[in-house]
């Protein structure tokens, strides 16, 4: 086996940046991302690596935001965030709340 090399892998759509280390294995190459230890590919080429791994990679992290998303609405429909949005409407109600982009903007001062 070859040296491994890091190529950044970047999210247009999140704007995260991810890490895929690649290496020659023989005739062929091997991939993986290091963020997303399931993400593991085999190629033919390096540009056919990467272009796999980042393909492989954005299907993975479409995966996971879709089963997010389902646990969070499973969670809504059995009432497992009644108590915090009771919290939230009582705390909103009461004049606890605030305007988030003045919050943000007053707090991106103080630093």
């Amino acid at each position: 086996m070859n040296h491994i090399q890091t190529v950044k892998i970047h999210d247009v759509e999140d704007g995260e940046i991810y890490t895929a280390k690649i290496q020659k294995n023989g005739k062929r190459w091997i991939g993986w991302i290091q963020e997303h230890p399931k993400v593991k590919c085999e190629a033919n080429t390096q540009d056919t690596l990467l272009e796999t791994l980042e393909n492989t990679l954005y299907q993975t992290l479409e995966a996971d935001w879709q089963a997010w998303d389902k646990q969070l609405e499973d969670d809504v429909k059995v009432g497992k965030l009644d108590a915090t949005l009771e919290r939230v409407s009582k705390d909103f109600h009461v004049g606890k709340c605030e305007d988030l982009a003045i919050f943000l903007s007053r707090n991106a001062t103080k630093k």
